[in-house]
């Protein structure tokens, strides 16, 4: 199904006798998982990752169910042969359309962004704006979290397709994305929100972008801290913190490895070693 261009690991019996000691898998269409990652440095230190960014396929914004589902379990059967003890969804995009599904096929916990991302909005605001790929948007997925925590907090969503192109070209800093971010924020500011929640793991990356032309007592709420956090309370829950020191974090994607690398050295601070990853069986456009 699918074939890696570097050796396979060599921690498996490691793994085996301290199930704390595996990776933790992170996944997303590109760079903007970066943000989770970045929290995870943060928050959990001693956690070994392994990240996977579908770069041949993205971005999922645009893409249907079926074809979320079918890209989503390839990366999850990739991991789950890279033995990881959990995995972080860092999409929205496939935490609105295909975490409940794979959360029932796979034996290992599997989180995704949008819960905690509600959950910190409701703390924060009562007129909550979202901003989201357009299958996150038209899934409802933010609407219908935030309301189930609280009935009386009113959300509005607004689909923002070209923002992931955007980022993943590094064009944070264009004219034209600054005229893309004005014309997306426009009606949420229209509604007098409080509150913005970042409903893409990409857009923390405009964070100068958005911050400049919202009022500023709107709050920004980056659903990838909240997720890092839920995931180390389960990390407690089931006793798989690890206590060693970690292992180099781990960098795939099924695109162009160089091109991942150069956006990694922005977003990181540092050149990642890259490899490719192969789905033989799945459609790459």
């Amino acid at each position: 199904m699918y074939s890696s261009s570097i050796f396979e690991s060599n921690l498996d019996n490691i793994f085996a006798q301290e199930p704390a000691r595996a990776p933790i898998g992170v996944f997303d269409s590109g760079v903007g998982g970066l943000t989770v990652l970045r929290q995870i440095y943060k928050q959990l230190p001693k956690e070994s990752i392994i990240y996977f960014g579908d770069t041949a396929r993205l971005p999922y914004g645009i893409r249907s169910q079926a074809e979320i589902l079918q890209f989503v379990r390839d990366i999850l059967n990739w991991m789950q042969q890279c033995r990881v003890k959990m995995v972080i969804m860092a999409c929205n995009t496939s935490s609105a359309l295909a975490l409940e599904i794979v959360r029932q096929e796979y034996n290992f916990p599997i989180l995704g962004v949008i819960l905690p991302g509600a959950k910190a909005a409701v703390q924060q605001g009562q007129r909550i704006g979202v901003i989201a790929t357009p299958a996150t948007a038209k899934s409802n997925a933010y609407r219908q979290a935030i309301v189930e925590i609280n009935p009386d907090v009113q959300v509005w969503q607004v689909s923002c397709p070209e923002f992931v192109p955007l980022i993943e070209q590094n064009r944070i800093h264009d004219p034209y994305t600054t005229e893309v971010a004005r014309a997306y924020l426009e009606p949420l500011i229209h509604q007098e929100i409080d509150t913005l929640v970042y409903g893409c793991t990409h857009y923390p990356h405009l964070a100068p972008v958005l911050r400049s032309l919202l009022p500023p007592q709107v709050k920004l709420i980056d659903p990838a801290i909240h997720v890092v956090t839920a995931c180390a309370q389960e990390l407690d829950l089931l006793g798989l913190r690890n206590t060693h020191p970690p292992q180099p974090t781990r960098f795939a994607v099924s695109g162009c490895p160089q091109q991942f690398a150069q956006s990694g050295l922005l977003w990181l601070g540092y050149t990642p070693m890259v490899e490719q990853v192969y789905f033989t069986d799945a459609a790459v456009s």
